[in-house]
């Protein structure tokens, strides 16, 4: 039997106080963001209360990983260091610089986890920084949760007590474990399609892409893509393409009532070394061959990454920079947090991914209801920062729009949206999502008629619209279904 379990009380959570524009500090209220967390209906450190069964007994949908190591142990991490921070380290014990060049190529690019295998460092020096506790600490998959689909949920470990928000990512950390969740998607689920990731591909408005199941139905379904599996399991690799969805936060304070992410609240925000190591992790599990795999990252797992965003910025840096990822086969889903939007805008096109905004609903009062945030940020404004954002060639933002059953799925929200897009002068496509299930939320699904209603209506109104289908229903891994479980 399933349980959603905590391995430790809340943690303080260091949110945003301030950022710069145009070279003055702008304050977004009183300490740490944390007053108008509270004024607009936002969580901060609640603890969760859900104890409902997410997975069923099966053995088939859980796989059971390596122990942890005892706790207690003081250790220092690397990973999270650049090429550069592991030179200056290097350098500090009296090594020649190339040797963090030579760090960062077995971590990064060999997915190496332990020193000993570190074979272009010297024997003498592996064996000194082992002595003094250092260790690569890459987070390490705990659990995978496995569905008919092919798609896998997982359960990452990253350290509790130093590997706070804002920790640097050599700091010393000491064994003492929660997870956040991460999910592998074999072929995707059609999130990037018309958004200009594919120059090549053809691209038909509306299409609702590969099918994935029902829109309807919550059990699994027979799918019509080849099935993916760790490579352990066969020779070869069984998919041509995939995404990987990532965590930037322990939980949410965003509060959006359709999500179960939000009944964990907020725990806390993790590092560049946390989130980038979810990535890697899940690109050694699979074998992909960076540059050669055509593999798309969305930061769309638990958490809001812009109240988060010198740690998701830094990942991303790493991604790019050590790792070898293409910041154009990266996107980035906010809430509509106008200061990070802002600052998003003015990252380097070499370093900064794509954008979608949650927009979930056709106005402002709708979306107060559903999304707190928008009290604070109601649309235009969102609108407003995000043409700050200065697009590549073929790129468009992506707006996400989750169907609620009776709420916003109706041929009149359809057209409130397009004329939202239409006024926003953006380069745009909608992606529709049919709400996914969980326990203790009280939406229905939309019928697989208001669908394609609402689509054919976008589509009429000449806005580019795609279906996201449904991933991994079955073990809780579909959009706005992540909840940190452990089996219990």
């Amino acid at each position: 039997m399933a349980r959603v379990g905590w391995n430790k009380p809340p943690c303080p959570v260091l949110l945003p106080s301030s950022w710069q524009k145009d070279g003055k500090t702008q304050s977004l209220g009183t300490p740490a963001f944390l007053d108008p967390l509270k004024r607009f209906g936002l969580h901060e450190n609640r603890k969760c209360s859900i104890l409902s069964p997410v997975v069923t007994e099966k053995t088939t949908q859980l796989v059971q990983l390596d122990a942890a190591e005892p706790a207690g142990v003081s250790r220092t991490a690397f990973f999270g260091l650049d090429a550069e921070a592991l030179a200056a380290r290097m350098k500090a014990v009296g090594e020649p610089a190339f040797r963090g060049k030579q760090l960062a190529e077995a971590m990064y690019r060999q997915r190496l986890t332990e020193l000993d295998g570190l074979t272009t460092l010297p024997k003498a020096l592996r064996q000194r920084l082992a002595a003094e506790g250092c260790v690569v600490g890459r987070p390490r998959i705990a659990q995978v949760f496995q569905s008919v689909d092919g798609t896998e949920r997982y359960l990452i470990e990253c350290q509790s007590g130093e590997s706070q928000a804002g920790a640097p990512a050599d700091r010393p950390i000491v064994a003492g474990v929660e997870t956040v969740e991460a999910v592998w998607m074999p072929e995707g689920d059609g999130g990037e399609t018309g958004d200009g990731t594919e120059p090549d591909a053809q691209e038909t408005l509306g299409a609702p892409g590969p099918d994935f199941g029902t829109w309807e139905s919550s059990e699994p379904q027979p799918v019509s893509v080849p099935q993916a599996k760790p490579q352990s399991d066969g020779p070869g690799k069984t998919w041509s393409r995939a995404t990987i969805c990532v965590s930037s936060q322990v939980g949410c304070a965003v509060n959006c009532q359709f999500c179960l992410t939000a009944k964990l609240g907020l725990q806390r925000n993790l590092t560049a070394s946390e989130i980038a190591g979810q990535v890697v992790a899940i690109l050694d599990r699979q074998a992909v061959e960076v540059g050669r795999d055509r593999v798309n990252l969305v930061f769309m797992g638990m958490g809001e990454p812009f109240l988060n965003y010198d740690n998701f910025m830094a990942a991303v840096r790493l991604l790019v920079r050590e790792v070898g990822l293409s910041p154009q086969r990266m996107t980035v889903s906010t809430s509509g947090i106008v200061p990070g939007i802002e600052r998003f805008a003015a990252e380097p096109a070499e370093l900064r991914p794509k954008l979608a905004i949650s927009l979930n609903a056709p106005n402002d009062q709708v979306r107060s209801e559903l999304m707190p945030i928008n009290r604070k940020w109601p649309i235009e404004a969102v609108m407003d920062a995000v043409r700050q954002v200065r697009l590549r060639s073929r790129e468009r933002i992506t707006f996400e729009y989750v169907l609620l059953g009776g709420v916003t799925d109706q041929p009149r929200h359809a057209l409130e949206v397009a004329r939202l897009v239409r006024r926003s002068g953006l380069p745009a496509k909608v992606n529709l999502i049919a709400w996914n299930p969980g326990p203790g939320i009280a939406y229905v699904m939309p019928r697989p008629e208001a669908v394609e209603a609402f689509r054919s209506t976008l589509a009429r109104e000449g806005i580019p619209t795609y279906l996201r289908r449904p991933r991994g229903r079955d073990i809780f891994a579909a959009c706005g279904q992540l909840k940190r479980t452990v089996e219990g």
